[in-house]
This record gives structure tokens, sequence and C-alpha cells, in this order.
């Protein structure tokens, strides 16, 4: 987290922030409020004190509200005070975060709502923002979601590409299992299915902790759900938005992933007023 931080203010700052050192005394205190213009869930606010505390120390925070809440138009997350420098140049990296972060975590919460009714539990996905994934797959949790794989290397997860690229799926799993052994790496085996054809060979094989049920229509999921049973966990994919969640959910399935949380967010309107 303090990577991504650092970096982010390094790229906003660059050299030195020559609006606020040509105008701004060096001496000058002053405050602000961090205000919230529209509805949502707030989240951001625990980040926003990392990037003022490994900014500039000194400054202070007053919390109004936390991560989580439910925060209308004209509410007050928290209040600023200390070096009026350092709350200009801090300004952007801490709103552009919190704007992200809230907008995720409202539309999370607004999906996880839609499905409440479900046992079902809704995950985010790798399709994240390059560079700020930790940020954006946390505002997620805060949103109410759960999260998916972080990367690469924290679980197999067998798609169509991988599937046809080790000439199918009884290939490609038995390669899987010899390459987790031959490594002695633990990780869980997920395989995604374009078809009831390939759920059936996928239940040919022992030790899948998952099967991807991508991009099938409502009657055809409720087919794989039914079929696969209690052999594995079940999760629905491909271009599942709030709209469509909850018909999903009631087809039966364990867990609905979603890109949608964090690829098509409007962030939240905020902004830092000084006061």
């Amino acid at each position: 987290m303090d990577d991504i931080i650092l970096n982010a203010l390094k790229e906003d700052i660059g050299a030195g922030d020559y609006s606020t050192l040509s105008c701004v005394p060096e001496t000058a205190q002053g405050s602000a409020e961090l205000l919230v213009k529209e509805n949502g869930i707030l989240a951001g606010v625990e980040v926003a004190k990392r990037i003022l505390f490994l900014f500039d120390a000194t400054l202070q925070m007053k919390q109004v509200l936390a991560d989580g809440e439910a925060v209308k138009k004209g509410d007050i997350a928290f209040y600023l005070s200390g070096s009026s420098r350092s709350i200009l140049t801090v300004e952007r990296t801490l709103l552009n975060v919190m704007q992200r972060m809230s907008g995720i975590a409202t539309q999370t919460s607004e999906i996880v709502q839609s499905v409440s009714a479900c046992n079902v539990k809704i995950l985010d996905t790798r399709k994240t923002t390059p560079g700020i994934r930790a940020i954006e797959k946390w505002a997620v949790k805060i949103g109410g979601g759960e999260n998916h794989r972080f990367a690469l290397y924290d679980m197999i997860m067998l798609k169509d590409n991988h599937i046809d690229f080790a000439g199918g799926i009884t290939l490609a799993i038995a390669k899987t299992k010899a390459f987790l052994k031959e490594n002695n790496l633990d990780l869980k085996i997920i395989v995604e299915a374009r078809d009831l054809e390939e759920i059936e060979k996928i239940l040919e094989h022992k030790g899948i902790h998952r099967i991807l049920i991508d991009n099938f229509d409502y009657d055809e999921t409720k087919k794989a759900v039914q079929l696969i049973g209690d052999f594995c966990k079940t999760e629905s994919s491909g271009g599942i938005t709030l709209e469509t969640a909850r018909k999903y959910a009631e087809c039966g399935v364990d867990y609905i992933s979603s890109g949608a949380l964090t690829h098509s967010v409007s962030n939240m309107d905020l902004s830092l007023k000084a006061v």
C-alpha cells in the first residue's frame, strides 16, 4: 500500500507543487473538510490517513465518518488541519483514491444488496486498474463483496485459452495437478466451462475446487448447477451486472464474479474544501 501511495504522490508532485509554492507562505496554517457530494458508500478513509502520514505526518485528521458507512450529499467525512501547503499538495492524490474507492464500494454494495435474499457471494476479478489493484480490491471488501484471487500466483484458474493451448480440459487438468505436485504447491483449482459438455469432462477429475460457469444463460446455468451438484463449488461469470446478478443468484450458484465492480465504475463525487 505504501508503494502505491508513494508512487501516486511522486506522479502528481514531481519536482514540486509550484502552484502552491508560488503563492502560499511556508508558515501558513489552514484547515479543510472532505465534503461528500452524492449518496453512496464511503471508502478510502484509512488510505487517506496513510497518505497524510507519508506526505506530512504533522497533518491532523478529525474523523467523522468511517469506511463502509452509507453517506449522503452534504455529509462531512473528516476535517484536516495543519500546513496549508501540505493540504493543497496532497489534495488531488487523496481525492483520487477516495473517489475511486467509494465508487467501487458503492457499486459493490448495490450488487450485494440485490442478491441478499440468495445464498451467494459476490466476487471481484483481476479486471482492475494496473498498479492499484490492492486499493480497488480493498474497496470491494468495504462494499460487502469478497475478493477472488489477487493475482496469477495465488490460485490456479484454467480458462478457455489455457484449455485450448493445453490440448483440452483433460490434459489441462492433468498437467496442472502434475505441476503442483512437482513444485510442492498447494493451490486451489478453478476450471472454466463453456458448455455442459465441458462440465461433464471436468466432473471426471477429483480435486477441483470450483467450476466457472462462464457466459451461460439463466436456463443453462440452472442445468449446470444441477449437473455439478455437490461435486464442487460453482461460480457464474461473464458480463454480470447489477441488472442481471439477482437472476444468476437465483440459479443456485455459490459465487458470482463481476468485472463490473472495478472496470465500469463511476467515481463518487467528493471534494476537499478550505474552511
